[in-house]
């Protein structure tokens, strides 16, 4: 018995050795990779969806060879990588030093949708489908800047493959960021800050022209200066809505003060 457990002991030592020998074989085989192994190694792990290997081999690559067409397309090619792992700061972070270092790139543009798409966060995963969250309730930080990069993108290369996408999600940003400032209007109505319900619902209608939440904004307005005795304002804004909404209830007059505290019946 003694002398079983002693041979097998011996076989998984050798055996353990000759992997150590392998694996160091191989580890020293990789120091003399050129720049193009290296890329194609981390391109066969991109292809097949295994983001972490990938990642760390670009890393590699541009560590070794730091100049290139390799090392420039490991950049866009990681980015993309952290993008699909949620790590959405890295991504922009790794696009923000490509865009810096290489502003003339043939794929410039991709990078600046990359860059735009990474900010999007449109893709909550399972906690959007368990809480049903709206963008407009979330920080719009991000929203602006994804907006932004966008913007840029469509602005520089109005013909690139990526435009037509930009521009539909930036019209899905700006009615979201109008909505945000309506949000942020209504909890003010609803605590009695009047003045600044008006002025956020006036943000939500100037900076975002031909949103569809002007309607809402508008009513906000015409309620809070209601409240507040400023009837020559009030009746301002109700002729803004008359002339662009004739149907809204508010504008006919036939609507009556809400309660204060019931800012539900605004949603």
């Amino acid at each position: 018995m003694t002398r079983s457990v002693t041979a097998l002991a011996s076989v998984l030592l050798a055996l353990a050795l000759a992997g150590c020998g392998l694996f160091g074989k191989k580890d020293e085989a990789k120091k003399e990779w050129t720049a193009a192994e290296y890329y194609n190694a981390a391109k066969e792990s991109f292809d097949n969806q295994s983001w972490e290997p990938a990642i760390k081999l670009y890393e590699q690559l541009e560590a070794k060879y730091p100049f290139g067409r390799f090392a420039q397309q490991a950049q866009i090619e990681s980015a993309y990588a952290y993008y699909k792992l949620g790590e959405t700061a890295q991504a922009v972070t790794t696009l923000e030093k490509f865009i810096k270092l290489h502003p003339n790139h043939e794929n410039i543009d991709y990078a600046l949708y990359l860059k735009a798409l990474a900010n999007f966060k449109e893709d909550l995963g399972p906690l959007q489908r368990l809480v049903k969250q709206d963008l407009a309730d979330r920080d719009p930080k991000a929203a602006r800047e994804s907006f932004e990069g966008f913007k840029d993108l469509v602005t520089r290369f109005p013909e690139s493959r990526y435009a037509s996408d930009s521009r539909e999600r930036m019209a899905y940003l700006i009615e979201a960021l109008a909505r945000h400032e309506l949000n942020v209007a209504r909890y003010y109505l609803a605590r009695g800050a009047y003045l600044a319900a008006t002025n956020r619902a006036q943000d939500a209608i100037t900076r975002f022209p031909n949103s569809p939440a002007h309607r809402e904004a508008l009513d906000v307005m015409i309620e809070a200066y209601d409240r507040m005795g400023m009837t020559e304002l009030r009746d301002d804004a109700k002729k803004v809505l008359a002339r662009n909404f004739p149907n809204d209830p508010m504008a006919k007059g036939g609507r009556n003060r809400t309660p204060a505290g019931s800012w539900w019946k605004f949603w």
